[in-house]
């Protein structure tokens, strides 16, 4: 089966594997898997290597800018800590070998448990779980079967608007009905709204997810008083642990109340993200939920109370989760330490400067922000019809990744600069954006016209810059070297603007015999 056919098949419980539903006529495969011209173009390693060295060059990475995505923390991947993973003694390892034989394995991955409990002050971990998402997932199953244990039907989990994103799909694939709680003006959960929620469906609510600090960017006082709320109705507490790494060494999760949290590993604890995967996302849990754990794929027993398996090995994407466990004892507890206070200070000196030429969303009510913060760019979209997305993409032509747009807030970007970037990249970052708000001003003052500007337009390719149709009414210079450094180091977008929205909304914009 196609990854198409496989996804809708899985989908259709008892489904006819030949007649996959769900699948539109132009995206069942017309050919043979691998025919296309890319899989025999390129043989031999010089080949390969080049064609991959090519592909690379088409990507702004962590190798030319700091990534400061919001709420995804794209920090540094140390290599002393990535070694071990190509090491034959643990690759040429079956995931079900006798314990006999993992001896070494098994003492890591034991004691990788033990430190993330010593971290959180949870009572024990599962690191079945293979990503973020699946550890949320993994989190509300055993919610669900802690309540079925104790002969409740509770259907309601309750979600902070300041929650991370994903929380909500995990909470209805668990078959929860989520439930949205208001913030208040400063970024915070609205307490008033959850009592009013918690008084009217007491009964029903089998727990609240919580991001701590939230995804707005900042440590709400109020915590403790939610997480009583939520006991009070014999409810649990999960923290979603995306944001750990602004509390490593400076607060447990466990201290606050926390039941159950999960961990991303590729967030706070070293393992590469996204494509660099795989993931890891381990779930904790206090003792008296330690036995709703994930059985072992082997031994399970639907009698137990343990949830089923969520994975096909016992102990998930065990080799990789090596990082995170050469990662903690590198640092050791002072350096955990030290790696949490920079995340926030890092977060706290760009919103210091930045924060005279943006307005910043929320602050804590002393005025400072967690690890992350957001800008609110909204007024110069209704001023001028200057997006997000347009200040995104500008910061190419500046050789510096965007940072995340339009989340949690719509017309606003997310910036997270991790523990792990130097100051000189801080003030990268901060120069290119005090120029961006000149070049705001500019459009403002009618010195730049409205729609033909380098920040509506970017970003500039090389092709562009270097091509007969310059059509712009600004200077090339202006485009693609706005500040002096870039004459020193420059990365070249490889496209020019695109549609970014009827892209997502067309995956297949040409049949594959179109392509060349």
């Amino acid at each position: 089966l196609s990854i198409f056919e496989a996804n809708a098949y899985m989908v259709t419980a008892g489904g006819d594997p030949e007649k996959p539903k769900g699948i539109p006529e132009s995206l069942k495969r017309r050919g043979e898997p691998l025919s296309h011209p890319v899989f025999k173009r390129y043989t031999g390693e010089l080949r390969t290597l080049r064609f991959i060295r090519q592909l690379e060059s088409k990507d702004l990475s962590m190798a030319d800018s700091m990534i400061a995505l919001g709420s995804c923390t794209m920090k540094l991947n140390a290599s002393s800590t990535l070694a071990p993973v190509s090491w034959k003694e643990f690759t040429e390892l079956h995931p079900f070998a006798p314990d006999s034989s993992v001896t070494g394995l098994n003492r890591i991955l034991d004691e990788l448990k033990n430190l993330l409990c010593e971290i959180t002050g949870m009572d024990a971990f599962t690191l079945m779980p293979a990503s973020g998402a699946m550890g949320e997932l993994t989190g509300l199953l055993i919610i669900k079967a802690y309540m079925a244990d104790r002969g409740e039907d509770r259907d309601i989990i309750l979600i902070p608007a300041s929650a991370h994103g994903t929380n909500p799909a995990s909470a209805a694939q668990a078959g929860f009905k989520p439930l949205t709680i208001r913030t208040t003006s400063t970024g915070e959960i609205d307490v008033n709204h959850l009592r009013d929620v918690v008084k009217e469906y007491s009964s029903r609510i089998a727990g609240i997810m919580i991001t701590y600090p939230s995804t707005h960017g900042v440590f709400e006082d109020t915590i403790i008083e939610v997480v009583e709320l939520i006991h009070d109705i014999k409810g649990l507490v999960y923290l979603d642990g995306a944001n750990m790494n602004a509390m490593l060494g400076l607060l447990k999760p466990g201290e606050l109340g926390v039941d159950i949290c999960h961990l991303n590993l590729h967030k706070t604890f070293g393992i590469p993200h996204g494509g660099g995967g795989p993931g890891a996302g381990p779930v904790g849990v206090k003792a008296f939920l330690q036995e709703y754990l994930p059985q072992h794929p082997l031994k399970y027993d639907s009698s137990g109370k343990g949830i089923a398996p969520v994975h096909g090995s016992p102990i998930g994407n065990g080799i990789i989760q090596i990082i995170s466990w050469m990662y903690i004892r590198i640092l050791g507890k002072e350096g955990l330490r030290y790696a949490g206070s920079m995340a926030i200070l890092n977060a706290n000196y760009l919103k210091a400067r930045l924060e005279k030429y943006f307005p910043v969303l929320y602050t804590g009510k002393n005025g400072f922000v967690a690890h992350e913060f957001i800008l609110d760019l909204r007024f110069w979209k209704r001023q001028l019809n200057i997006d997000a997305m347009d200040i995104a993409k500008r910061l190419s032509d500046y050789s510096i990744h965007a940072p995340t747009v339009s989340f949690p807030v719509y017309g606003t970007l997310m910036i997270e600069p991790t523990e792990t970037e130097p100051p000189e990249e801080l003030e990268r970052f901060i120069e290119a954006m005090i120029s961006i708000r000149a070049e705001l001003d500019r459009i403002t003052e009618g010195k730049f016209d409205q729609n033909d500007n380098p920040i509506k337009n970017a970003p500039h390719s090389i092709h562009e810059a270097t091509g007969d149709n310059w059509r712009h009414a600004y200077s090339r210079s202006v485009a693609c070297y706005p500040l002096p450094y870039l004459r020193r180091y420059k990365f070249w977008a490889p496209v020019s603007r695109i549609d970014d929205a009827w892209g997502d909304r067309n995956p297949v914009c040409r049949y594959p015999e179109e392509l060349d």
